[in-house]
């Protein structure tokens, strides 16, 4: 038996939630061991609630070495990449006063427009 919102996931819909924040989006870390960098959303994952931040939260992955390579050289090692962080550690980041503020949405007629929550000016 399934409880209401077990998983993450709107009861009875079967679809993951929607984030607001969007591919794109300029977002700064508001939680956690980047607290206070910046940078901007490549990848979303609405299923899991993360997000994939340029430059931010940064590990180091083994590579299994493959014979690919120029003459059948080894390629492998340790790489740097990205890690996926939850959304709840993120805020975007306001256009006009470049400060973290939230994202809501406003409906103009049949257009759903994205709005910064305190001022109510659009994104």
């Amino acid at each position: 038996m399934a409880r209401n919102g077990a998983g993450g996931k709107r009861a009875g819909s079967g679809k993951a939630p929607r984030l607001k924040i969007k591919k794109g989006d300029h977002v700064v870390v508001i939680a956690g061991k980047d607290k206070g960098r910046e940078g901007t959303v490549r990848v979303t994952d609405p299923g899991k609630q993360r997000v994939l931040v340029d430059g931010v939260s940064m590990i180091k992955k083994n590579t299994k070495v493959n014979y690919q390579g120029r003459r059948n050289a080894k390629e492998g090692g340790i790489v740097n990449q990205e890690a996926f962080i939850h959304v709840s550690n993120v805020a975007l980041i306001d256009p006009e006063t470049k400060k973290p503020t939230r994202a809501g949405y406003r409906h103009d007629g049949e257009a759903k427009v994205r709005i910064a929550r305190p001022g109510g000016k659009d994104i």
